[in-house]
């Protein structure tokens, strides 16, 4: 699973490179090809490449002092000299017949504002801008749910829980939607 495999330095031409060399991934006429991930669940990711995963450092007791606090995830946010190689590559994981990477959205499934790892490839996909939900319909979904983490009315956990399980039904399933 290449989610689990890549490095902050490695490029997408030297991943294709070398998963080619492989025979991990198949391509004709210049087509991405999917060679460990499904596009068919979405708007939702595929849990056996993306999975998602949290940062340790934000803890129910600590979220006044870290995903509440404004301005907070821009102190662990990614560069896109590290996201932009994972998005590359897993455009090509995913089999979009689009790969054009301004297209998608190289999206933490557990997202930073809900103490998502910020680094993790196993939290890391390329969401897609287009279809009728969207990577723009999820960061509602997710700033809904932060506001109702920090109000007190659901826990971190469930947050989490909700929008790591499917974040298309995560309003509903915590109650505030």
């Amino acid at each position: 699973m290449r989610r689990f495999t890549a490095t902050a330095t490695a490029t997408a031409t030297a991943c294709a490179l070398v998963l080619g060399a492989a025979g991990l991934i198949a391509a004709s006429a210049g087509t991405a090809q999917a060679s460990t991930c499904s596009h068919a669940y979405l708007p939702l990711q595929d849990s056996s490449c993306t999975p998602g995963a949290y940062n340790p450092d934000v803890t129910q007791s600590n979220i006044h002092s870290t995903i509440c606090v404004s301005g907070w995830t821009g102190t662990v946010r990614p560069p896109t000299s590290y996201t932009n190689p994972l998005k590359a590559q897993g455009i090509i994981d995913y089999g979009y017949s689009d790969t054009n990477m301004a297209d998608y959205e190289e999206d933490h499934l557990v997202p930073l504002e809900l103490g998502g790892a910020p680094r993790d490839p196993g939290n890391l996909w390329p969401e897609p801008y287009s279809g009728s939900q969207t990577a723009h319909s999820k960061d509602g979904v997710e700033t809904k749910l932060k506001n109702a983490v920090c109000a007190g009315t659901i826990t971190l956990s469930a947050a989490r829980s909700a929008i790591k399980n499917n974040w298309t039904t995560a309003l509903q399933v915590t109650g505030i939607g």
